[in-house]
């Protein structure tokens, strides 16, 4: 089925070019993609680091692969882009005062219970699944680097995740047996 032209702009929708005069409209479209909200931790010679991203995606089932991508304008990326392994920690919907502490300007470790893993990267308990990964590649992208993990160890408990759409923290609702 082919839809007209005028049925297409009479769906109230912004069509545009992305560049710098379109940015806000370019990360408006980027905020309907609703994400679940992850911390990433890894270990530093000045001790243990965590950021909140959205960027995590499954990448492959064998060998499991795992993605996230830290902006290169973060204070934390070099930190990230230099660590061997990390964890990625998937958020509840009841974490999302946990998602805060590893934001800018955020508690961080900051009196968080936590422990250390085989490899030394910080594990945070109580989240809804956890990937402790070794690093298997980068790849530059943009104003971001692409990091893929192998997973060496994955844990997950019952739960609803943390979700983030349009630049809020909310939760998922199913549609019942649709």
């Amino acid at each position: 089925m082919t839809i007209s032209a005028d049925a297409i702009h009479g769906l109230d929708e912004h069509a545009f070019i992305p560049g710098a005069s379109t940015a806000r409209h370019y990360r408006n479209a980027l905020g309907t993609f609703t994400t679940g909200v992850t911390v990433v931790t890894a270990r530093t010679p000045d001790g243990p680091i965590g950021m909140t991203v959205n960027s995590f995606t499954s990448v492959s089932l064998d060998p499991p692969l795992v993605l996230w991508s830290p902006a290169k304008s973060s204070s934390r990326h070099a930190a990230f882009t230099a660590a061997s392994h990390f964890a990625i920690h998937v958020l509840s919907a009841e974490q999302d005062l946990l998602s805060a502490r590893f934001t800018r300007g955020g508690l961080g470790f900051e009196k968080l219970a936590w422990i250390e893993n085989m490899e030394g990267v910080p594990v945070i308990p109580g989240t809804l699944a956890r990937f402790e990964c070794e690093l298997s590649s980068m790849h530059d992208a943009g104003d971001h680097t692409l990091i893929l993990g192998r997973v060496l160890r994955a844990a997950h408990r019952e739960g609803n995740p943390l979700c983030f759409s349009r630049g809020v923290f909310g939760r998922f609702a199913s549609l019942g047996g649709r």
